[in-house]
């Protein structure tokens, strides 16, 4: 049986400790001089795989205001007052609403309804966004049936001033070819094409960090479909889109997404149904 030394031991515990997140460690041995070095990968000749783009939304200050070709202090010091009045003050908040489960026996969209769980899914997710006890600033319907019953079932427990709209942006579809390709699910390449340009269209619309003039955080309800939500998920975290079908999502799930004034993007919650019974979670 393979023994391990108190250092080997101690670094396997901090790796356990740290769960793998923040940092791993490699244990390098050498059994001829009897020695164990412990490394931090991070300060090891570290270079980060893919960095982020801070202008990812095109509102960047620096992008929006434009410097001043005089060279007077005057004009540099009007320069760095656009460059501070441009900034983003805010927090927004996108809040990704799948649908409930529908009957998908439909033959067409107007068939394809919500079922009684998925109606009991939703009920559901609109307590617990009522729980919340958040100020909702819009309520983003995708047009599709099911995310449509969805929606209006969700709202009976908001406030009833909210803002409510609908976009077909939001409707489903196969934004990219999956990575890894899944051998069951294969979509015509014109699906793709169609598909793609509408849902990267949907993604602009709605993430964005915050304009300079609003200075109060936002938070908006967008009730649509699990494809559009994963891909905007590796969207705004800049993760290879060709990922978002390694991400599974139940039916009534909060996904939440937060877009910070400085361009960073945090994923607060991903496909959350802690709000429902076991017996009431499905994903298919």
């Amino acid at each position: 049986m393979t023994s391990f030394s108190r250092l080997q031991k101690l670094a396997l515990l901090s790796l356990g400790a740290v769960g793998g997140g923040l940092a791993y460690y490699h244990v390098n041995s050498d059994k001829k001089k009897g020695k164990f070095e412990v490394f931090n990968s991070w300060t090891t000749n570290y270079t980060p795989s893919v960095k982020w783009v801070k202008n990812w939304d095109h509102r960047e200050p620096e992008s929006i205001v434009r410097p001043e070709r005089a060279n007077k202090p005057d004009d540099e010091n009007r320069y760095n007052e656009q460059l501070e009045k441009s900034k983003s003050k805010a927090v927004r908040h996108i809040f990704l609403i799948r649908h409930g489960q529908y009957n998908l026996e439909g033959a067409t969209d107007k068939e394809r309804i919500l079922t009684e769980l998925g109606r009991k899914q939703a009920d559901l997710t609109g307590q617990r966004l009522a729980c919340l006890d958040i100020k909702w600033d819009l309520l983003v319907r995708s047009t599709m049936t099911r995310a449509q019953e969805t929606a209006a079932i969700i709202a009976k427990h908001l406030d009833k001033n909210i803002e409510v709209k609908d976009c077909q942006l939001i409707e489903e579809g196969a934004p990219v070819p999956p990575e890894p390709p899944v051998g069951h699910w294969r979509p015509e390449a014109k699906q793709f094409f169609q598909d793609s340009a509408r849902i990267e269209a949907a993604f602009r619309r709605y993430f964005y960090r915050a304009p300079p003039d609003q200075v109060a955080d936002s938070y908006t309800l967008l009730v649509c479909h699990a494809n559009v939500i994963r891909f905007f998920v590796c969207k705004a975290l800049q993760f290879p889109p060709e990922a978002w079908l390694r991400i599974s999502l139940n039916h009534g799930s909060i996904t939440w997404v937060s877009i910070l004034p400085n361009g960073n993007v945090i994923l607060r919650a991903l496909s959350d149904t802690g709000h429902m019974e076991p017996k009431y979670i499905t994903s298919r």
